[in-house]
């Protein structure tokens, strides 16, 4: 699928990763309700380096399109089923590089748009591979509604961050509240894995991440970017 978003220069982008990389646990308040729904796997401290995992292309779809919830998550016969919208900030790559320094991270992005890291959390609760099959179904990873460019946005780390369901407030952050910023996000991602031009970094979600239903509408605003707004649909 092509996904092509206005810019904030006036130009269009086409959303073409050649990867996807993710952070999970990157503001304290939600490692905390982490913690309280699933003490098992999470420990209510700091991580002493950024969570990283994958989603893949097939995720990818654009403002106003459908969140599939995937009928056959019924064979499972899970005591509940849960499935979650989880609110980030994203930044694109312009050019690439190995091993970036934190100082030298803001001359590699293109510049940012929302992102919704939808979640499968039955999936990634249990599967002993780890994160992957439950945050890479079909249509789990909405992005838009714009792309504004690095020199347009200010400062990326003092952004306000807000979902709403159904109209609701569900998460109300602020970029400032990460752990790792982006500068070192950038830096220790590309020290592991070369970073080419169009692939996306996915900045991690703050407390409030919730279930969808079908019917639902989720909507993913950060500030100076616009509102990302998509239904939800079983099928």
């Amino acid at each position: 699928m092509t996904i092509e978003l206005p810019m904030s220069n006036g130009e269009t982008y086409r959303i073409q990763p050649q990867k996807i990389i993710c952070l999970g646990l990157n503001y304290r308040a939600h490692i905390t309700e982490s913690a309280e729904i699933d003490s098992e796997r999470f420990k209510d401290e700091i991580p002493a380096e950024p969570i990283l995992f994958p989603k893949t292309q097939n995720t990818l779809i654009g403002p106003d399109q459908p969140i599939v919830i995937p009928a056959f998550l019924d064979d499972y016969g899970f005591r509940t089923c849960r499935t979650d919208f989880e609110g980030e900030l994203c930044a694109i790559i312009s050019k690439g590089g190995k091993s970036i320094a934190p100082e030298d991270a803001y001359d590699h992005i293109l510049g940012y748009t929302c992102f919704n890291d939808v979640s499968q959390r039955n999936f990634q609760k249990h599967d002993k591979s780890g994160w992957f099959r439950g945050k890479s179904l079909d249509t789990f990873g909405p992005i838009g509604p714009m792309v504004v460019t690095h020199e347009d946005i200010g400062d990326p780390q003092n952004l306000t961050i807000q979902t709403r369901l159904n109209g609701k407030v569900v998460q109300d952050a602020n970029t400032s509240l990460m752990i790792f910023s982006i500068r070192d996000t950038i830096a220790f991602i590309s020290k592991h894995f070369t970073l080419v031009e169009g692939d996306l970094i996915i900045t991690g979600t703050p407390e409030g991440v919730g279930p969808l239903a079908p019917g639902d509408v989720v909507e993913v605003e950060v500030e100076k970017i616009g509102v990302l707004k998509n239904p939800v649909e079983r099928r």
